[in-house]
């Protein structure tokens, strides 16, 4: 087939030899199709005409017609038309054929019954001998195969250019490219704004929208696991000022607040994602990669467009609020059912958004499942409605904002086993100052932020299995007498060079630790560099700051004493700087493979 030109192969146009056939509703392919038997065209009347194009010069256009036909011509004309479809069959129009041919066409060529010279038929060729079974079976195939690509290329440049036109995106300033190396942060916001199709008569009238759900959602770099910490909407923070694009192209600053609830990040005083996006890096210490915004009608339509979510219910909910009525027990949710689901909070748990948060997870671990499960994977249908519905709702960043660079992340990210996936709570405690609110558990939320900050898992796999027999292989410890140590300032708190010596020297016992001030360079991570000799106190010495393993360098040479440079993760002495190996007691978390009921 010439790609470059109108499809010929040879001097036919494969589109010429697909006829209609009224008596089996379908195309089908005539290889020698006759140009002048089907003068009225089909039940959809005639989008091209029924005869035959051919290509010749100028001056053969106006050549007077050949002779008419023989009888013998005509019994090989007649010979010919015995393959082809049922009479009052439609056809395509006959193949085109390129100047010369076409004038070279014989008298005999004329039909069975034609009267008189001129006509189409006197320009046709002379019947080509029958084909072979093997002949028509490989022409049928490659036809076949021909039509196939043709329609799937075709289809598929249509879909993506469907798919394509339904994704908004927002420019929040951050531009990052769709797949990276290393772990991946999506900041995922579900918005209670009441604009747009399907979202009338939900969240507070007049409001443009408010982060009434987010998820910071972590992919380690090993695409092992990854986990998804939902962030109250109710609780007190501080939100930067943040950078918005204006519809003019103008860039203004929307000033920052301090102890204001944190779903106030996005929609009010013009704040977009990027708002939210700066608030939660500031909030939790991780740095985002990208964010994707959906609305109320998104769970209606990606819950319908799966056929429905499975949910469980522990005992029998009714909420006048969000109009969900069910009994105990197990059930499918799709549309306004599904919505009410993660929307109800009056009738389970405490009554509070917390409460609210273990049903979304619920919903989105139960999702999660559906779409990964084969009975979608395998649905052309329904992956269509899925694709379609996920590009209606979402709203994302410049850098995942076509379809071909959502692709890209969703392949990358596909290899997460839904096993190897947490949910959890960033840990909060009641507002003394006010019940309607909530403030951070430092206590718990620290070590809980360094574990995603250190890319480890809350679900234990073989890589936290592998790091922990390398623990046990380290060089063995020395008394904290034998150490010493000068430290540096290299990102930490202000005098915490100072503090750090004195709280080594006097609470543990080390043998010599010094201030050497400022170092010559800020680092992001603390490092303690040491000799192969010094190797013993260096096991001593990050054992007692909860080092991790990356932090400890060690060089060909080195002085007397080791080098301790404190990064910007390091906080006070006694605060491990390594995250935990687990998460701390009472964080609420629950696992995707899991189907928890609500209480």
């Amino acid at each position: 087939m010439n790609a470059q030109g109108r499809g010929h192969a040879g001097d036919i146009d494969p589109a010429d030899q697909w006829v209609f056939n009224p008596n089996t509703g379908s195309y089908e392919l005539r290889l020698n199709p006759v140009a002048d038997d089907a003068s009225s065209g089909g039940p959809y009347g005639n989008s091209r005409p029924t005869a035959p194009r051919q290509r010749r010069p100028a001056s053969e256009s106006s050549a007077p017609s050949a002779p008419p036909s023989s009888p013998s011509a005509s019994s090989s004309s007649a010979a010919e038309d015995h393959d082809g479809p049922p009479p009052g069959t439609t056809r395509l129009p006959s193949q085109r054929r390129r100047g010369k041919q076409a004038a070279a066409t014989a008298a005999s060529g004329h039909r069975a019954g034609g009267a008189g010279g001129g006509g189409r038929g006197s320009n046709r060729r002379r019947a080509k001998q029958g084909l072979s079974r093997k002949q028509k079976v490989l022409r049928w195939g490659g036809g076949t195969l021909g039509l196939l690509l043709v329609a799937g290329c075709t289809s598929g440049y249509f879909l993506y250019q469907h798919f394509n036109g339904n994704i908004n995106k927002v420019d929040v300033g951050m531009h990052n490219d769709a797949v990276s190396d290393g772990p991946v942060n999506i900041l995922v916001i579900g918005t209670d704004a009441r604009e747009g199709k399907g979202n009338e008569g939900y969240g507070d009238a007049g409001s443009v929208g408010h982060a009434d759900t987010t998820f910071l959602f972590h992919v380690s770099a090993d695409r092992s696991n990854a986990t998804a910490l939902s962030i109250p909407r109710d609780m007190i923070t501080d939100i930067p000022s943040c950078p918005t694009k204006q519809k003019d192209g103008s860039t203004k600053t929307v000033p920052g607040e301090r102890q204001a609830r944190f779903n106030t990040s996005l929609g009010q005083s013009g704040r977009d994602p990027g708002c939210t996006w700066r608030t939660v890096e500031e909030l939790t210490g991780v740095k985002i990669n990208h964010f994707m915004m959906a609305d109320f009608n998104a769970v209606k339509e990606l819950s319908t467009a799966v056929g429905g979510v499975e949910v469980c219910a522990a005992k029998d909910i009714d909420d006048p609020k969000s109009h969900l009525k069910l009994k105990a027990g197990k059930h499918v949710l799709k549309g306004e059912q599904a919505l009410a689901f993660v929307r109800t909070r009056h009738t389970i748990g405490f009554g509070s958004d917390l409460s609210r948060i273990e049903l979304q997870q619920q919903f989105l671990s139960s999702m999660i499942r559906k779409m990964k499960s084969g009975d979608t994977l395998t649905n052309p249908s329904k992956l269509y409605d899925l694709g379609n519905a996920a590009t209606k709702a979402l709203t994302v960043d410049t850098g995942i904002g076509t379809v071909g660079k959502l692709t890209d992340l969703a392949q990358d990210l596909k290899r997460v086993d839904t096993k190897n996936i947490t949910f959890a709570t960033v840990p909060v405690v009641d507002n003394p100052d006010d019940p309607a609110t909530v403030v951070l558990d430092e206590a718990k939320a620290t070590p809980l932020f360094k574990m995603v900050q250190a890319d480890k898992s809350l679900t234990k796999t073989k890589k936290d299995k592998k790091e922990k027999s390398e623990e046990a292989s380290k060089a063995k410890k020395v008394p904290a007498s034998e150490v010493r140590v000068s430290v540096t300032n290299g990102g930490g708190p202000a005098g915490a060079a100072q503090e750090t010596a004195n709280w080594l020297a006097n609470e543990k016992g080390v043998g010599a630790a010094t201030n050497d001030g400022n170092a010559p360079e800020q680092l992001d991570k603390t490092k303690l560099e040491f000799s192969p000799s010094q190797a013993g106190q260096a096991a001593t010495l990050a054992d007692m700051l909860g080092l991790p393993k990356s932090a400890l360098k060690e060089q060909s040479t080195g002085g007397s004493s080791m080098t301790l440079t404190l990064g910007k993760d390091f906080t006070t002495p006694g605060d491990p700087v390594d995250a935990p190996a687990k998460a701390p007691d009472g964080v609420q978390n629950v696992h995707a493979d899991k189907n928890v009921c609500a209480k």
